[in-house]
């Protein structure tokens, strides 16, 4: 049986790391920096089995007009200096808010390495050629699971999930299997970046990159970033 006080008990001491107050004026090549060592982790230990796993949160505007946030683990595919990209069906729950309401927030909880890095900003959708090309690196499993997956819609039962995808991987037999029109990438712009390292006694380190919302495409590469030291 669960024991309720277990939670209010559980305490672990943070010692692994720590961030200076000086730092790079853009907080891209630690991003990098960070998901090197995710992965270095990942490849090193048991303890780290997703470091490309994150948690995205999107804005769901239910009828009577209330915003409701919701969040789920999702992959991130990609880091350039635009923005931060996973992939989905564009008519997914997800998909939906997000074409509704473009904007994101992104955590990665490593923790592991006692760390974790939040990204909130604009959304938009990639290039067809973009998505065209990951989906085309995919496993085939992948790629004809996207087309038997109606996402986020009510199943009537694994049997019909699997009949499904048993119909599309005979449709498609040994030929090319296409992105469908429906599956795309995303991109989060960011507009907020915060690298957060656990510290001892609770008092952790947060570090803040912001830089004003772009005002026009393109415009984000010109923004200047403004760095600064929060309040743990």
């Amino acid at each position: 049986m669960h024991d309720p006080s277990r939670l209010a008990a559980e305490h672990t001491e943070y010692l692994t790391a720590q961030l200076a107050d000086s730092g790079p004026s853009e907080p891209f090549a630690l991003c990098d920096a960070w998901l090197d060592e995710a992965f270095t982790r990942r490849a090193e230990h048991s303890d780290m089995p997703e470091p490309s796993a994150v948690v995205l949160s999107t804005v769901e505007i239910e009828a009577d007009g209330t915003p409701q946030p919701r969040s789920r683990t999702v992959l991130l595919k990609g880091r350039d200096q635009a923005g931060f990209v996973f992939y989905t069906n564009y008519d997914s729950a997800k998909g939906d808010e997000l074409l509704r309401t473009p904007r994101a927030a992104l955590l990665l909880p490593w923790y592991s390495l006692q760390r974790q890095l939040r990204i909130e900003g604009g959304v938009e959708q990639l290039t067809a050629a973009e998505s065209d090309a990951y989906f085309a690196s995919r496993p085939r499993g992948s790629r004809i699971g996207a087309w038997a997956s109606d996402q986020s819609r009510p199943a009537e039962s694994r049997a019909q999930l699997e009949q499904q995808y048993a119909q599309f991987r005979e449709q498609f037999g040994d030929g090319e299997v296409p992105r469908p029109p429906h599956w795309g990438g995303f991109r989060v712009v960011p507009q907020r970046i915060e690298f957060w390292q656990g510290r001892e006694n609770r008092m952790h380190d947060r570090i803040e990159y912001r830089r004003p919302r772009p005002t026009g495409e393109g415009d984000a590469e010109g923004l200047v970033w403004q760095r600064r030291r929060l309040q743990p």
